[in-house]
Parts: C-alpha cells; structure tokens; sequence
C-alpha cells in the first residue's frame, strides 16, 4: 500500500519552522494574524458548551465584531490547532479527529469572500472542509433543446452506472404524488432557499412559474465525496453561473449540426404546438450564440451522428483511460493526535504525533500537502495530499501514502 513519496516532499524536513499554532489562545481557541486583524477561532457559548465561533479585533481600533460566518461549520473537536495559508485563509487541524474529518479551511479574503462582502455589505468568512485527492470532476453538460444532451447523459449512466451521478435539486414547490423529499427534490421554504441562494450556498438558480429551483454546492459535493463524477444538465446561463463560483468542473456544450437540423429534431417530436415549438427555437438561437462564448465551454461536441458523438463525449471524460489517480480513499484507522506540534515551509505542513483506530501510540509524523488547493467555500476544498512518514526510519528513505 506505501509508495515513495516524492522526493520535493523528502528534502529539506529539517527546515520546516516551528509554529505556535496556539499563540494567544485560552484553551480551545487560536488567535491567528492577518494584517490588521486578528482572528479567533474556538470559544464556548456557555462556558462549558465547545464551539466553533469566529470574531475579529481590529488591531487599529481595538473593537471586536463578529463577521457573517458562510459555509458549513466543522464540528467541535477536543480543540484545533490553526495554521494561515496565503495570507487569506486559516488552515484548521481538528484534533483527536479522523483525517477525513479534521482538516477544514476559514476563508477570510479569497476571491468568494470578497465579492461576499460586497454583495451583503458586510465582514463575511467561510467555511470549507478539506478533501485529499482531486475527487472526481463535476460534469456541466449544456446545450439548447433537441439537440440530444438527455440522450447522451442516459447512455452515460446505464454504460457507467457507478461511476455518475445527479445532485438532487431544490425547489420551493409543493411534492407532487410518489416524489420523495431528498430523492427526487430537496423540498425546502421559499425564506429558507431565498437566504441560502443570498448567502452563496447555490450554484445556480432560477425561478419558473412562480417557484425557485437550483443547485446546491452541497448537493453537487455529496455526489463527489461518494466517489462519483456529478453531471448537471442546465442551460448555458446556469453554466455560466457555475462557471464563475468556486466549483471545480467540466464544462461540456453539444450542438447540432446546423439549426435547421435542431428544428427539424423539435418538430419531429409531435409533443408540443407551434408556439412551444417557436419558443424553444428561439431560445435555442440564443443558447447556441452564447454557447461560443470565450472560456464559457471547455468542449463543444456537434452531435450529427449519435454513436459518434457519445463516442467523442467518452474520450474527452477519459472513460477509456484508468481512473483519476489522486483521487484519496478514506483511512479511518488515523486521527490527528490531540497532543501533537507544526510545523511548516511554505504550503506544507509537518504534524508531529500520531496514534491509530485503537488509541496505541505511534511514532509517526504527518506531512501535508496544501500546494495544490481547488475549490473552496462554500463548498468542498480539494487538492489535499497527506503523508505518513514512519520517523523511526533513520534516512525517510520511503513514506506511505496515505
């Protein structure tokens, strides 16, 4: 299962930088610097009741204020240790906590936060829990009605049905007879789904015939963490959205051969009357202008011949290659110690201490690798590479991947 670490990651251990991840900090909180402002981490509610609250002191004023926290907040552990990445978010290290569930960012001036703090008008910061690996990439898949996209989406899922899967929607309309919440729709409060698209938790959304429908970054991710590649079947303006959010993904356009071939398709249906069939024509037109746009679309597949174009689609998704290699199963049978130093140079982390699933003692060492970040808040961060180095190995002459 171990394999030799590379050896960028092997040289120089013995220049990593002690850090007081703690520094300033009453019990379970960190007070972690960033120009002007100092952030901490931790506190209590009640005194007893652990926390995972955010307030900021403005050195140059000597006032406390508590920002707008986005983003799913981690779980209190037994404390955390915090370490500040690229002067503009804090790396989290939940200690006694499974590796899978103990890494977790604070963004406090990303791209995403500061167009945030303009759009509520606030102090805002976000949440985003770290994931080793790349995952599996998200698939966006768009194109104007007729052209055949759900054809082409259906041979996917039933040649490959495990490794694709659909996010689950949401919408402010009422269930209809046999649908499941959180099957066939996440079936939510207009308030409720109103606030969640105003605080950044949506990849896109609109409203049809009075209700909301769109998708969460949540919803997408839960697809990814089960180890499956997301296909979102939206129009070109939801892709454009996606485009621009923190999401990581594919972003795949099929045409038709001409337009006249894409009427010909509509018409063929005998489903729909001559206005529908107008309609749908023209926003096809528009679609199709706006598919061409600059670094909307990283491919555009023609779709004249079926066969041939699922063909093309399963080259440009690497199906007939082997799987993404630096996608990281979890290992459950490591946590982050509860006692444990950092250190660190430059985007990778030294953890010293170590224990495994039955709470013995092991002189291990962890490096993290926080190098190669994807993505963020308000959804998953990816990227991540850890490493256990076995520290009674007098040269580190091999580490075993994790």
């Amino acid at each position: 299962m171990g394999e030799e670490a590379p050896e960028y990651l092997v040289e120089g251990l013995d220049k990593f930088s002690p850090l007081q991840c703690d520094s300033e900090s009453q019990g379970y909180q960190t007070a972690t610097a960033i120009g002007d402002n100092i952030y901490v981490i931790g506190g209590s509610d009640d005194g007893a009741k652990l926390s995972m609250n955010v307030k900021v002191f403005d050195k140059l004023t000597g006032i406390w204020s508590i920002p707008t926290v986005l983003g799913t907040k981690p779980v209190p552990s037994k404390g955390h240790s915090a370490v500040l990445l690229n002067n503009d978010r804090i790396l989290i290290l939940m200690r006694d906590s499974p590796l899978d569930d103990s890494t977790w960012f604070l963004e406090v001036s990303t791209p995403f936060i500061k167009e945030q703090n303009k759009i509520l008008g606030t102090e805002v910061v976000a949440w985003s829990k770290g994931v080793r690996g790349d995952g599996p990439k998200p698939i966006v898949i768009s194109g104007p009605s007729g052209v055949g996209k759900g054809t082409l989406i259906s041979k996917l899922m039933k040649e490959f049905p495990s490794t694709f899967g659909f996010s689950v929607s949401h919408t402010t309309r009422a269930p209809r007879e046999k649908e499941v919440d959180g099957v066939h729709y996440h079936f939510t409060e207009r308030s409720k789904m109103v606030k969640e698209i105003k605080d950044g938790k949506f990849l896109e959304s609109a409203s049809v015939h009075g209700n909301l429908y769109g998708t969460s970054i949540e919803a997408v991710e839960a697809v990814t963490d089960a180890g499956k590649r997301c296909i979102l079947d939206i129009d070109v303006q939801g892709a454009r959205l996606v485009r621009a959010s923190p999401l990581d993904a594919i972003f795949i356009f099929i045409c038709p051969p001409s337009f006249e071939e894409l009427e010909k398709r509509l018409r063929e249906r005998g489903t729909e009357t001559e206005e529908q069939v107008q309609k749908r024509l023209r926003n096809a037109k528009a679609e199709l202008d706006q598919g061409k746009s600059p670094g909307l679309f990283d491919h555009i597949l023609v779709n004249d011949d079926l066969e041939t174009c699922y063909k093309n689609l399963k080259q440009t998704l690497g199906l007939d290659e082997t799987a993404d290699a630096s996608y990281q199963p979890s290992m459950k049978n490591y946590k982050i110690p509860l006692c444990h130093s950092i250190s660190k140079k430059d985007q990778k982390i030294l953890i010293h201490g170590g224990s495994n699933e039955l709470g013995a003692a092991t002189p291990t060492l962890f490096l993290l690798d926080a190098s190669l970040l994807k993505g963020g808040a308000p959804g998953r961060m990816r990227g991540l590479k850890m490493y256990a180095i076995d520290s009674l190995i007098d040269s580190l002459n091999w580490i075993e991947q994790l």
